[in-house]
């Protein structure tokens, strides 16, 4: 099997969902309350036992074998930065370096992020940066509301604030993203094509290296997260 054979998302959607807007405005205006798992709560315990309580957070949600976020710990060592993903085999396969070289200013943890996110939110807690890279695009039309943008989980994703960077190789899932946050934040967010000149994950170089265009947003979010928090007090 050759390498360099990854395959663009099929889907018959070629837009954004007709019905996307009207689950953002729901999911915006209604509160979820779906119970949290223990073991959830354990793992967000877990993620912050060796933080400082200063260092700014910085979450990989879905890191998957977590090269991602080593490569994020490198580049930003002043930060505490947390991989979380659902998949403990994931998380167990991740072998870039010894763990010599490991970098020290990191966590994985094995968590829901439907329950991660709604628990930061929960403790007051808000990120300095925030990557939600190559996403399960569910590209099936009636997928829609599994996709992160459309699920009851999304303005907690807007709560935390920091910078959230999104990647996929689904111009659809990006464009929705977009869509989504700028509903929420009440101002447009741009999307782009880039190059993965140093592609941050394993996944992200395989796609490049297919030939696959890849999509990626950048927003601002601190704003929503100030405005999160005083909403609280």
């Amino acid at each position: 099997m050759s390498y360099a054979n990854s395959r663009i998302p099929q889907s018959a959607q070629c837009g954004v969902h007709e019905r996307l807007e009207a689950l953002v405005r729901k999911h915006l205006a209604e509160p979820f309350l779906k119970p949290v798992a223990p073991y959830n709560r354990e793992a967000l315990d877990l993620s912050l036992a060796g933080w400082d309580g200063e260092a700014p957070l910085i979450l990989d949600a879905g890191c998957g074998v977590g090269h991602s976020t080593i490569q994020i710990a490198r580049a930003y060592p002043g930060h505490w930065v947390i991989g979380v993903d659902q998949s403990q085999d994931r998380l167990a396969r991740r072998k870039p370096y010894p763990d010599a070289l490991m970098p020290r200013n990191l966590v994985f943890v094995r968590a829901d992020l439907v329950d991660y996110w709604r628990l930061l939110d929960e403790a007051g807690l808000r990120l300095a940066r925030h990557y939600i890279l190559y996403p399960n695009p569910w590209p099936k039309i009636g997928h829609l509301a599994r996709r992160w943008h459309a699920h009851p989980v999304f303005p907690f994703i807007a709560r935390l604030g920091g910078i959230l960077e999104c990647r996929s190789n689904w111009d659809v899932y990006i464009r929705e993203m977009a869509a989504a946050l700028s509903l929420a934040l009440g101002r447009e967010v741009a999307w782009e094509t880039f190059a993965a000149e140093l592609p941050i994950s394993p996944f992200e170089r395989k796609y490049r290296d297919s030939g696959q265009a890849l999509y990626r947003l950048e927003a601002d979010l601190r704003d929503e997260a100030a405005a999160a928090a005083a909403a609280d007090r």
